[in-house]
């Protein structure tokens, strides 16, 4: 799983295989308990035939004790297939999330899902395409059942076990047609269950911008609609199962009192005896269970099949970048150079950023700094010209290994769950301090009633915008990557403590290439050169004091 072109029939299929030898050992046990199931009431006619008819003790004694074995056996044999049963469901389905969950966090991208619809693939459908080991035991164990019924009929009566061999595949079939439009309406579900747990994360998570233009009601209404068409998914496909196991069973119940009709004609005609009518009539009743679990097994498949195709677009999804397989040089200093470079408002760019250079780059759109930012972080390829480190085209290095050698720390990257500490990341306390004091963090945390041990919530809820941008940027500078990208680190703090920042930045990162992406003057100002990308070209280079000076455009710019 995980290459271009999966088919949601890849999924099933590679998700079986993968539990083969649960799935294998279930199978053999439910197929026991199957076989023991089936020779009971078979068993029971004997003892009416051989010991209760004939008076026989002895013989009743013997069946009863053979029937006690049967009994123990069938027990023993449902409990432990079961519990391999749903052990390779549980199993199947967390590989089926761990392998959603890898490619979503693959270093080349490529899949533009909202998180919310993401996590619920991750959850929902990989749980569904798990429940597919337990849906396909089940019809293994139902199909030993019928047949074992049908042998036992077979030599019982030959008119019985036609009727079970003949009507069974026909009554397949007919389940097989009417889960066709379950499994439509089960995918549109998913499909509307999943895009509306991704507009309420997607809301969520920008609560507080919608608090702050008061635009609460929008997003309620935004959210009502989406979850009212997810609503109208679950109630069409809940009536397609509603119809389909309805009609399943009825046409189980028809076919059983068939069974039954059949069997009763012939012991009225003194073909069958007395004994032999009780298994006739047990076998029939048995069969109600394994034909029920078809109806069962068809509605399983179905949303099965549904949330595999789903999962399998995920899967199956382009990389954003492609190629890339070499590691970072092994002596490497850390220099930075576009080359002619062109995306998206970049109009074949050329900049060089030395290495141990801080550098700033003011922009006189936003749209060219995240097309910048994607370029440095191989977030996306250049639609023209290269970008290298120390001479090394990007396309050449594999992201994952480029990514741990280039930080790029935008301004809207997200908090978790824990502590301040933990948010700064794991490392010695001195080194974290450090970070932290060079981000006037530390003061963050004096606010705090536990100090960085202070729980910040989800996201970063319990923290303040310039909280938050501090902390962020302190655990930027406490990864300390040779080469740091910071995108406007300080826009939600004041004047003073962006002064600060600006400070301990240079510091902090002295020796060590680093470009600050920002339209900030007390940024711009700490570093040792600013590039000017104006009208998606370099537009001026120089120190921030020379180009605040000389040029109008940049100096329009930066303070306006």
């Amino acid at each position: 799983m995980g290459a271009a072109g999966v088919s949601g029939r890849d999924v099933l299929w590679g998700t079986v295989r993968g539990q083969g030898r649960r799935v294998s050992v279930a199978a053999v046990l439910g197929c026991v308990h199957q076989f023991g199931e089936a020779m009971t009431p078979v068993l029971i006619g004997v003892v009416i035939d051989q010991a209760v008819a004939g008076r026989d003790g002895g013989r009743l004694v013997l069946w009863l004790g053979v029937l006690a074995v049967v009994y123990v056996c069938l027990s023993w044999s449902f409990r432990l297939g079961a519990l391999a049963g749903e052990r390779a469901a549980e199993e199947a389905g967390h590989e089926v999330r761990i392998a959603v969950v890898r490619r979503v966090l693959d270093a080349r991208g490529g899949d533009e899902r909202l998180s919310g619809e993401l996590a619920n693939i991750a959850t929902e459908d990989a749980k569904r395409v798990g429940a597919i080991t337990m849906a396909l035991l089940n019809g293994i164990w139902a199909l030993a059942g019928i047949t074992v019924s049908a042998v036992a009929l077979l030599l019982t009566s030959v008119p019985l076990g036609l009727v079970v061999l003949l009507g069974t595949p026909v009554l397949l079939w007919v389940g097989h047609v009417l889960s066709k439009p379950l499994e439509r309406r089960s995918e549109a579900e998913q499909e509307r269950a999943a895009g509306a747990a991704g507009v309420a994360a997607d809301l969520v998570a920008g609560l507080r911008v919608l608090r702050g233009l008061g635009a609460q009601g929008a997003a309620v209404e935004r959210y009502r609609r989406t979850s009212r068409t997810s609503l109208a998914a679950t109630l069409r496909a809940a009536r397609a199962e509603s119809w389909q196991s309805g009609l399943v069973l009825a046409l189980t119940g028809c076919f059983l009192a068939l069974i039954a009709w059949v069997g009763g004609r012939l012991a009225l005609e003194g073909s069958l005896t007395l004994g032999q009518l009780v298994s006739a009539v047990g076998l029939a009743l048995f069969l109600v269970g394994p034909l029920e679990t078809f109806a069962y097994v068809n509605a399983e498949l179905a949303q099965g099949r549904a949330s595999a195709a789903r999962v399998a677009k995920v899967l199956g999804a382009g990389p954003a970048v492609a190629g890339g397989e070499e590691p970072v040089p092994a002596s490497w200093e850390g220099g930075l150079r576009l080359r002619g470079v062109r995306l998206r408002g970049l109009d074949g760019v050329d900049l060089h950023v030395r290495a141990g250079e801080l550098t700033g780059v003011a922009v006189s759109d936003p749209a060219l700094a995240d097309a910048l930012l994607d370029c440095l972080g191989r977030e996306a390829d250049p639609e023209a010209g290269t970008v290298e480190l120390d001479g090394v085209p990007l396309t050449r290095i594999d992201p994952a290994e480029l990514r741990r050698a280039v930080l790029v720390a935008r301004h809207d990257a997200a908090l978790f769950e824990g502590s301040l500490a933990e948010n700064v990341g794991a490392g010695g306390e001195a080194e974290a301090g450090a970070a932290m004091a060079a981000a006037d963090a530390d003061e963050v945390a004096r606010a705090l009633p536990y100090g960085s041990g202070t729980d910040v919530g989800e996201g970063g809820r319990s923290l303040s915008g310039g909280q938050r941008q501090r902390v962020l940027l302190a655990r930027a500078l406490h990864t300390g990557p040779r080469v740091l990208v910071v995108h406007d680190p300080t826009t939600a703090v004041d004047a003073a403590t962006e002064a600060r920042i600006a400070r301990g930045l240079g510091e902090f990162r002295r020796g060590r290439t680093t470009v600050v992406v920002s339209n900030s003057p007390a940024l711009l100002a700490v570093t040792d050169r600013v590039v000017f990308l104006d009208g998606g070209r370099v537009g001026a280079e120089g120190t921030h004091e020379e180009l605040a000076r000389t040029h109008e455009t940049y100096r329009g710019t930066v303070w306006a």
